[in-house]
């Protein structure tokens, strides 16, 4: 039976693709940090038909609980076969966490790159997708201020962190060749995207609620991409609607996708492995 590893499992896109999952018949690792909400998606999950469900609650703002959630999937699953990176958020205003990192670089990169690390092995001979965004054409990357310290403009803040994702993927498709791994757009799509703060970016959102896709479409490629043949074939490509594009040309700097990926692996090991 195929196991899907979902983070940001419990509203919008991973909600969605956690049912549409589910109605394949797939188990299913769902992730998620409010433990009510983990376990109504899980139920829901049951009901659509998923084979065996678990639940895991961790905040991936924090390395060390995406080190610990990492250590209980390798203690409960000796193979996964696709793990999807979607838990992902936007701040209006700039905060640190506990450990000392910008929360949109670590929920939205960090996260991810940490967790595909620490199950690489897991994963080998499986997929790895992560969610990225157009919003990335707006990111520029700086590998002096990965975490916005001189300048905090959330919107910019946001698409640097998905230009990261898709960079990410890139370079992991180069240095992991043991597995596939590629990211989606999945549209602008009517989430709880921006409910982390008030202001402005919740106000657009729920102005633009009635023009926005709805979660089940924007869905719609990570479940392609987990499931369909098709998907299987490609690696280190981004997509929308079941198509590959070519991201912008920063996303595409070979260069700067390895000091990426090198300044990271220099800011994990800072914070230890506690």
């Amino acid at each position: 039976m195929t196991l899907v590893v979902l983070t940001g499992a419990t509203r919008g896109i991973g909600q969605a693709a956690a049912v549409a999952l589910a109605g394949q018949g797939l188990d299913l690792a769902l992730v998620g940090r409010e433990p009510d909400r983990v376990a109504a998606v899980a139920r829901e999950s049951r009901d659509a038909g998923a084979g065996t469900v678990t639940e895991y609650v961790a905040d991936l703002t924090l390395m060390s609980q995406v080190r610990a959630l990492a250590g209980r999937l390798r203690q409960e699953h000796e193979k996964i076969d696709v793990l999807a990176n979607n838990a992902g958020a936007v701040f209006a205003t700039r905060a640190v966490t506990s450990e000392g990192l910008e929360r949109t670089f670590a929920l939205n990169h960090l996260a991810p790159f940490l967790l595909s690390d620490l199950l690489r092995d897991r994963v080998a001979g499986g997929r790895v997708i992560t969610t990225a965004s157009d919003a990335h054409k707006a990111g520029r990357l700086d590998l002096q201020d990965l975490q916005a310290e001189h300048s905090y403009k959330a919107m910019r803040v946001y698409g640097t962190s998905k230009l990261c994702n898709i960079m990410f993927t890139r370079e992991l498709a180069r240095r992991a060749p043991e597995l596939h791994a590629n990211c989606f757009h999945p549209g602008v799509v009517r989430t709880g995207f921006g409910k982390n703060d008030g202001g402005i970016i919740k106000a657009l959102a729920m102005l633009g609620g009635p023009f926005l896709r709805t979660p089940q479409r924007g869905a719609r490629s990570l479940v392609w991409l987990a499931t369909d043949p098709a998907g299987a074939e490609l690696d280190g490509e981004y997509v929308r609607d079941e198509k590959v594009l070519t991201p912008s040309a920063q996303a595409c700097d070979e260069v700067l996708a390895a000091g990426l990926w090198e300044r990271s692996e220099e800011i994990l090991a800072s914070l230890g492995s506690g």
